[in-house]
């Protein structure tokens, strides 16, 4: 089986490589092929991904290339992990929306915004290129942020996608680390849209041990989801770390006012990985990988490839797939995350309890935003980027939605062509 990674030259791939290592009997890969245009990063990322393998006795070979094409052809599935404009373009995400009060992140608000913008054009024209040269069966599993609506953007174009997002895998590591019990014992009713996600239950031998978890881990769980502990008791759920955006917006703004942006700490990291990558001794994961970011997307990236192209019967995954009527509240063609049945078919939801207005409200809220995010990423124009500025719950004023669309189109010109004309 051929599996090609576009963004291949991420200092993020050594984990997946490492993923896929530690899954040598179930997930039968003999070709990865990294594809990127940046050659000093493959000529640095590529040999040392195939010392990983070495090392860990896997006989897949890595190869590496800057042309899409070639590296799609013949592939069983594609993962899509690319950073349009780099950690430059995230600095701006994450900085030019605290002059207007507003939260500055790469996924949500205006930031999140920007990414889309950037992102949406340039990954539907490398689907078109990989469907031209694998035809239309070839898997696309999409990790590039923000994932919903690069998904949707998939999907609306007639791809065979599968959205996938490391939240929910992180959040049931951690659980499982609190109760001593294996992963696989501890299974989420996970809820929502790609970073909008709240945990309902958590199911231990068909028992629902999630108030007994608040009650004896509600801080350290507080803790690590950054929000108040009375929040989780008061909601009896697990909201995702990024709801803290919602959640303790005013806060959090003036705490990224005077922190050092996440761009220029992951620049920092990646710096440091390439030159532990580059030392031809070393061929193991290095302990600083961790602070790259995405914990445990590889093993969930490896699990989705295998249930997508094993035929070994459906699994259960947490995805980012087309809602249908799973969540009535909103429109079939909305692209939600929730655990689904997976397999070479695709990705089916699973049903979903009734969800209370104060999760439902938030989301045909987000979802309304979303779908204007599209609409302004496909057809572009500064108005449009104004309008889904002021339906998104974190701005939603007119003078701010005006204020901070002509900011996001200066900051971005270089990588919006609608906006150069």
């Amino acid at each position: 089986m051929k599996l090609t990674v576009v963004g291949g030259g991420s200092t993020y791939t050594p984990e997946l490589i490492d993923g896929i290592a530690g899954r040598r009997t179930s997930l039968a890969v003999d070709e990865i092929v990294l594809v990127d245009p940046d050659h000093d990063r493959l000529s640095v990322v590529g040999p040392f991904s195939q010392r990983l393998l070495d090392h860990a006795g896997h006989p897949a070979r890595v190869r590496t290339t800057s042309n899409l094409e070639e590296g799609a052809e013949g592939a069983s599935a594609v993962l899509f992990q690319l950073r349009v404009g780099g950690q430059a373009a995230r600095r701006s995400d994450e900085t030019f929306p605290l002059d207007c009060g507003c939260v500055g992140q790469e996924t949500t608000g205006a930031g999140g915004l920007a990414k889309a913008l950037r992102t949406v054009p340039v990954v539907l024209d490398i689907a078109e290129r990989v469907r031209a040269v694998t035809g239309p069966d070839t898997w696309i599993v999409n990790f590039t942020n923000p994932v919903g609506i690069v998904t949707r953007a998939l999907l609306e174009a007639g791809h065979r996608a599968v959205g996938l997002c490391n939240v929910a895998i992180t959040l049931q590591r951690l659980v499982s680390t609190l109760l001593d019990r294996a992963p696989d014992d501890v299974k989420l009713d996970h809820v929502g849209l790609n970073h909008l996600t709240w945990t309902r239950r958590v199911v231990v031998d068909g028992q629902d041990v999630l108030p007994q978890l608040i009650a004896d881990h509600g801080e350290a769980l507080a803790e690590d989801l950054e929000l108040p502990v009375e929040l989780l008791r008061r909601l009896g759920v697990l909201p995702s770390y990024y709801l803290k955006y919602f959640y303790s917006h005013d806060e959090i703004v003036r705490k990224q006012r005077t922190e050092r942006p996440r761009a220029d700490v992951v620049t920092d990291v990646e710096h440091e990985l390439l030159k532990i990558y580059s030392d031809e001794n070393v061929s193991t994961k290095p302990k600083e990988l961790a602070e790259r970011g995405g914990a445990y997307y590889s093993e969930a990236a490896v699990q989705l490839v295998h249930a997508l192209t094993s035929g070994g019967g459906a699994e259960e995954h947490v995805v980012n797939v087309r809602n249908g009527a799973t969540l009535p509240f909103l429109p079939s063609d909305a692209v939600i995350e929730v655990p689904s049945t997976v397999d070479t078919t695709g990705a089916t939801p699973l049903p979903v309890a009734d969800v209370p207005p104060e999760f439902s409200g938030l989301i045909s809220h987000v979802t309304a935003y979303e779908h204007l995010a599209l609409k302004a990423a496909v057809h572009g124009g500064r108005d449009r980027v104004a309008d889904a500025l002021l339906a998104h719950p974190l701005i939603g004023q007119f003078s701010l939605a005006e204020k901070l669309a002509d900011d996001l189109v200066a900051e971005n010109r270089d990588h919006l062509p609608w906006a150069k004309l």
